[in-house]
């Protein structure tokens, strides 16, 4: 009797249709797909590290990320604070989405997920006036970066690691390092003070290569998410999730995924703007 009970509650665990750990099939999924990513963007950012901190001179975000629009410079780091509260933002509206998306409110669920897709689009707004400003004013791109060798008191380093004399210092918003000559920009060449001229070198190209592409790879993930969270909101408004009385749990699925992306841009910040 004994055994027969063991074996009827092994086909009772074994023989389908059990959710694992009381989740979906499709939330089981997401979760896969959001580890495995998260591993990607550890990659990333772990290189990113090890290159910072093994070279001798790396970009200071205050003085390379201190401008805002309006022609407004020397604010260090204030509009990535912007975009960062607007993404956060966005995750909270998502809680509320999924929230509403519990109670069986389709209004709600449209109300919450519309505002939620406009902090996706503020977002993807403020990385492009950013990737503009970087690239049509300060001339960074994945081969040239310009803000390489200052200090922390703005004074630029030569490739001898000594200060340029004669007041060249820094000053953001103003790409004095590079200048235009027959169609191709040139860095700054200065003479010292014993009459020697000398030509000051570009910083170290990894950081504009991985700033555009790691910021890029997010910046894609969450256009990717923007577009899933329209097309999931107007099945929510067609009522395609009604009849399936499961807490619209498509809404969920996207709100996990949403949620990442906005917990990865909090390390992408650390990494890029803090350290």
């Amino acid at each position: 009797m004994a055994g027969d009970t063991a074996h009827v509650g092994n086909e009772s665990q074994w023989g389908g249709g059990v959710q694992p750990f009381k989740a979906s099939y499709g939330k089981l999924m997401m979760w896969y797909f959001l580890v495995s990513d998260a591993f990607t963007f550890a990659g990333f950012l772990i290189a990113y590290g090890a290159l910072r901190f093994s070279t001798p001179t790396w970009p200071v975000p205050d003085f390379v990320f201190s401008s805002l629009p309006g022609g407004i410079h020397h604010a260090p780091l204030i509009f990535v604070t912007i975009m960062t509260f607007v993404l956060l933002f966005s995750s909270y509206t998502m809680v509320r989405a999924v929230g509403e998306g519990h109670r069986e409110n389709k209004s709600g669920v449209v109300k919450w997920m519309a505002l939620t897709i406009v902090g996706g689009l503020g977002f993807l707004g403020c990385q492009a006036w950013e990737w503009t400003t970087l690239i049509a004013k300060e001339h960074m791109s994945i081969y040239t970066n310009p803000f390489g060798t200052h200090t922390e008191s703005g004074t630029y380093l030569d490739g001898d690691g000594h200060d340029i004399k004669a007041g060249d210092t820094f000053e953001a918003g103003d790409s004095y390092l590079i200048h235009k000559h027959n169609g191709a920009w040139h860095p700054l060449k200065y003479r010292t003070e014993t009459g020697i001229e000398k030509q000051q070198v570009f910083g170290p190209k990894a950081f504009g290569a991985l700033f555009f592409f790691i910021t890029g790879f997010h910046g894609f993930h969450v256009f990717s998410g923007v577009v899933f969270l329209l097309i999931i909101m107007l099945n929510v408004m067609s009522g395609l999730y009604i009849k399936r009385k499961n807490g619209y749990e498509m809404v969920e699925k996207i709100g996990l995924y949403w949620h990442f992306v906005d917990l990865v841009w909090v390390f992408v910040f650390l990494v890029f703007y803090l350290l």
